[in-house]
């Protein structure tokens, strides 16, 4: 099997990426939202992994002054245990640095163990709790930050 191929998001992509977006979450984002933050949030930059002309997974990153927030990163179920997402968020993590960004931050549900492992493991740790962030189930949000710091 090829390696999936990782590019920037195009507003042609959204039908996919929403396949992508539905299967994730509980609450998907709808097409406005995503047509909006890549036609007119000058902060947002969105990412897609395609494997054989099939978008699989995306990440979306608002980048503001030397902070970069993950806005959403997601698998397609059927790709998940394949470090698709670690080659993703990674992907983003340099990107973020070259666009000059120092950290990096992300919301994850406090249930979502693998999410959080795949985090912590990429220099992410705990940084406070946003009381029922979800609104599907008032789940919490863990916030993780991480420090982006080259090599050396």
């Amino acid at each position: 099997m090829t390696e999936p191929g990782i590019r920037f998001m195009t507003v042609d992509d959204l039908d996919q990426v929403l396949i992508v977006e539905k299967d994730a979450f509980t609450v998907p984002w709808s097409r406005t939202a995503f047509y909006n933050e890549l036609t007119s949030n000058q902060f947002a930059h969105y990412v897609v992994m395609e494997l054989e002309g099939v978008i699989i997974g995306y990440c979306g990153v608002w980048l503001v002054m030397d902070e970069a927030h993950i806005t959403n990163i997601a698998i397609l179920s059927q790709y998940r245990g394949n470090n698709y997402g670690e080659t993703l968020l990674l992907y983003v993590m340099e990107l973020a640095k070259m666009y000059g960004a120092l950290k990096m931050t992300l919301e994850v549900r406090v249930s979502n163990v693998a999410a959080k492992g795949l985090y912590e493991k990429l220099g992410f740790m705990a940084g406070g709790i946003r009381k029922n962030y979800y609104t599907d189930n008032l789940e919490d949000a863990l916030v993780m930050w991480a420090v982006l710091k080259d090599e050396g």
